[in-house]
């Protein structure tokens, strides 16, 4: 694994957090849904630490606050289809 980028590290913590969470809920008496969103507020962490603490790009550069808006929005989707939809 030390061949690995520092961004590679970054994915490999953002799909694992899911992997946990979806593990969680499959195996513990913890619901589903409530398991992936456990894992997605985990993977908000590694993104946000990717994003904002050390970007590859200025952090005023508009795809970065593209995609900060988008996983936020996806995440909240996320989070309403499961406990109002």
């Amino acid at each position: 694994m030390s061949d690995l980028d520092y961004y590679d590290k970054i994915l490999v913590g953002i799909v694992g957090s899911l992997v946990g969470g979806i593990s969680l809920g499959l195996v513990t008496s913890i619901s589903f849904h409530a398991a992936v969103i456990a894992g997605a507020v985990v993977a908000t962490v590694f993104t946000y630490d990717a994003m904002y603490r050390n970007p590859p790009l200025p952090p005023t550069d508009a795809r970065v606050q593209a995609a900060a808006i988008v996983w936020h929005a996806v995440l909240l989707a996320l989070i309403l289809s499961i406990y109002v939809g």
